[in-house]
C-alpha cells in the first residue's frame, strides 16, 4: 500500500499549491476589489497553474498504473511497483510538466500586450492572456496546444487502458464479495479521474465558438477549486 499513499501525498501537496496559486488573488478581487495584477504576476500565476494542472494529469496516470498492478498482478505487485520506481514516476511527472510549461511561459513572455488589458477570467489562463496580445500568436498557440494535448490526452489514454484491464480482471472474479473488494480499491481514484477530466475536456476541448465565456469560467472553477476541495472527501469514502 506504500505506493498508493505516497502518490496520494503527492496529489495532496499538488492541490494545496494548486488552490493557493489561484484562490487568494481571486478572494482579493471579490472581497477587497483589488482587480489589478502585474504582467509578471499574471505570467507567474499562469506558469504554476499550467505546471500543476499538467502534473496532476500525469500523477493520475501513475496512480491508475499502480491500481492496475495491484488488481491485475497482485502477487507480483511488490516486485513491480517498488519504492524506487514509484518515486521515479512521481518525480518525472513533476519535472516533465514544469519544463514543458516553461516553454509556453517563455513564448508568452515574448508577446506584447496592448488594448484594454482586462482579463475576462478569475485567474490568468492561457486563452485570455493570448487575446490581449497585439502580435501574431499562432506559433505560441500551436506549441501550447501540442504540449497541453500531450500531457492531457496521453495520460487519459493510459488511464483508459488501465481501467479497461482492471474491469476485465474484476469481471473474472467469481465471487461478488471479491469483485466488490477489488473495485473498492480503485473507486475513489476513478471518481476523481471522471470529475477532473470531465471538466478539463469540457473547458478546453469544446470549440470556443460553441461555448460561452461564462461556461468556460464556470467549468474552470470546478477543476481549480471545487475538485481539490472534494478530493479529500472522495478518498475518505473508504
Amino acid at each position: 500500500a506504500y505506493p498508493m499513499y505516497f502518490l496520494l501525498v503527492n496529489l495532496s501537496f499538488l492541490e494545496i499549491w494548486y488552490t493557493s496559486n489561484i484562490v487568494p488573488k481571486m478572494l482579493l478581487i471579490i472581497i477587497a476589489e483589488q482587480k489589478t495584477i502585474s504582467v509578471a504576476g499574471c505570467l507567474t500565476q499562469f506558469y504554476f497553474f499550467g505546471s500543476l494542472a499538467a502534473t496532476e494529469c500525469l500523477l493520475l496516470a501513475v496512480m491508475s498504473y499502480d491500481r492496475y498492478l495491484a488488481i491485475c498482478q497482485p502477487l507480483r505487485y511488490p516486485m513491480l511497483m517498488t519504492g524506487h520506481l514509484c518515486i521515479g514516476l512521481a518525480a518525472s511527472s513533476w519535472l516533465c510538466c514544469f519544463l514543458l510549461t516553461a516553454i509556453t511561459m517563455a513564448l508568452l513572455s515574448r508577446l506584447t500586450f496592448c488594448g484594454p488589458n482586462e482579463i475576462d477570467h478569475f485567474f490568468c489562463d492561457f486563452t485570455p492572456l493570448v487575446h490581449l496580445s497585439c502580435m501574431d500568436t499562432s506559433l505560441t498557440e500551436t506549441i501550447s496546444y501540442a504540449t497541453s494535448s500531450a500531457v492531457t490526452l496521453i495520460p487519459f489514454i493510459l488511464i483508459t487502458a488501465s481501467y479497461s484491464c482492471i474491469l476485465a480482471a474484476i469481471l473474472r472474479i467469481p465471487s461478488g464479495t471479491g469483485r466488490q473488494k477489488a473495485f473498492s480499491t480503485c473507486s475513489s481514484h476513478l471518481t476523481m479521474v471522471t470529475v477532473f477530466y470531465g471538466t478539463l475536456i469540457a473547458t478546453y476541448l469544446v470549440p470556443s465558438a460553441n461555448s460561452s465565456r461564462l461556461w468556460h469560467k464556470g467549468s474552470s472553477l470546478l477543476y481549480t477549486i471545487l475538485t481539490p476541495m472534494f478530493n479529500p472527501l472522495i478518498y475518505s469514502f473508504r
